[in-house]
This record gives C-alpha cells, structure tokens and sequence, in this order.
C-alpha cells in the first residue's frame, strides 16, 4: 500500500486558492479520522504514542487518501503487535523498508491496503523525523478535537486548513516562509523539494531494501538477517543493540 500510492506531481504556481468542501469531503474526513482514532487508541492504551499524518492532519482528504499512522519510539515490535492483535484489529502483511542506504529502516504493519502503522527500527536523520511535520501531523487527542494542521501535499502544495476547507498554494521560491509555518529546518524543505522534483523528472524509483516478513518472523529477527548480509545496515544496527 505504502509504495503503491497514486503519484501527484509537483505543481509550480505562486498564487493561492481556497479550496471549498462540500458535505461529502466533510463526511468521508469524519470517517478517515475515525478509522485512525480506532487504531490510534488501541496502541495508546499500551502506552505506545502515536500520531497520523498526511492528508488527514491536514484534512484535504479524497477517496484516493491512505491512514498512514506512525508510532515514536516503541520498545519492541511484539508490543506494538500485541496491542493490535488485543484491540482485535487485524494486519494482513509486514515489511521492512528502507528507501535508500542512508535512511532509516522502518517496519510496515499493513492493516488493509489503504491503512498501515510504521515506526523506525534504526535512527531517523532530522531531515527524515521532520518529514511528518512538513506532510502535517496530528495526535490522537487533536483528532478527537477535530484539529486540522497545516502541511505540503506531494505536488509541494501548502495545504492551510480553514473552516470551509483549506487555502492551498506553492512553496517553490518559499522555503524559509514554509519552514517557519510548519515548524521545521529549512533544509527540511528544500530536500523535500529535491526530492519530490526529481521525481517528477525521472519518475518513482524503487526502495534499497524491502523484505516482507515470514508468519513466524519478527520485524527485530528480520533485521538482524538483513544486518548479517549487508555491512553497512550492519553498523547501524550494531549502535542500537539489535545485532546478535
């Protein structure tokens, strides 16, 4: 689900619009901010935080739209599996991915084909934990007050939300304006715009590594696998005591 999203492309315009919803956006946001409030809260409950982000931070939501929930600094994948399993909430697949040899690896517990809970197994960069910020981010308890926040959409449109909808504009030329709204580096910014740019140019290129986990495999076996074939995962690894 994860690497299978529809691909937007960058939009290069300055002006701003404001984007009106009508009574079927506001009822199809309800119902996505729901479904991740059920999954948010059963993690919660063990003591694991979370938050959402992407278009349902932000609330530009479309039929198209995934429940992309991820998890800060859980203690073990058992843990977090066990809560899903204990809040009879089922997953249908797990992987690790790493988009390239200097991100993070990060497990995907995939709940349906639209709706998946990640969380990091090695250290993020802070141009990769500020990623959630710049797309927009919301906790549990901003869901359930219904609190929207503003965040760059793939085609590096600034979403800011309203009370009938949202103003959207471009945020080529803008990146130091932007990074004050959103709260991140400005670095932050510009990789994103690298980023998304290239692959406007040169298309959607495929990850580093993606592995999808055995029934009777764990996310933490998976990776010290991986570690013993590849060195340079190896010594990310080793830092955070999951090799042996």
């Amino acid at each position: 689900m994860w690497m299978q999203q529809m691909f937007k492309k960058p939009v290069k315009r300055v002006d701003s619009e404001e984007i009106v919803y009508d009574d079927a956006r506001w009822v199809m946001l309800k119902g996505y901010r729901k479904k991740a409030e059920h999954i948010m809260a059963a993690l919660e409950s063990a003591c694991l935080r979370t938050l959402v982000h992407g278009s349902l931070a932000r609330g530009d939501v479309t039929k198209n739209s995934d429940v992309d929930i991820h998890l800060l600094d859980p203690e073990s994948s058992f843990s977090v599996e066990t809560a899903l399993e204990k809040a009879k909430i089922r997953f249908d697949a797990r992987q690790l991915v790493q988009a390239t040899p200097t991100h993070a690896i990060k497990a995907y517990i995939e709940i349906d084909p639209k709706t998946s809970v990640s969380f990091s197994l090695t250290r993020m960069r802070l141009v990769e934990s500020e990623f959630f910020k710049f797309g927009g981010e919301t906790s549990l308890e901003q869901l359930k007050r219904n609190v929207r926040v503003p965040g760059v959409d793939k085609r590096l449109m600034l979403i800011e939300p309203t009370q009938r909808g949202h103003i959207e504009s471009s945020i080529a030329g803008r990146e130091e304006e932007v990074a004050k709204i959103l709260k991140v580096s400005a670095e932050t910014v510009r990789n994103r715009v690298r980023v998304l740019l290239k692959r406007d140019e040169v298309g959607r290129t495929g990850v580093f590594i993606k592995k999808e986990l055995n029934v009777d495999e764990t996310f933490e076996m998976a990776l010290r696998q991986l570690a013993r074939e590849n060195p340079a995962l190896r010594r990310k690894v080793r830092k955070i005591g999951y090799e042996g």
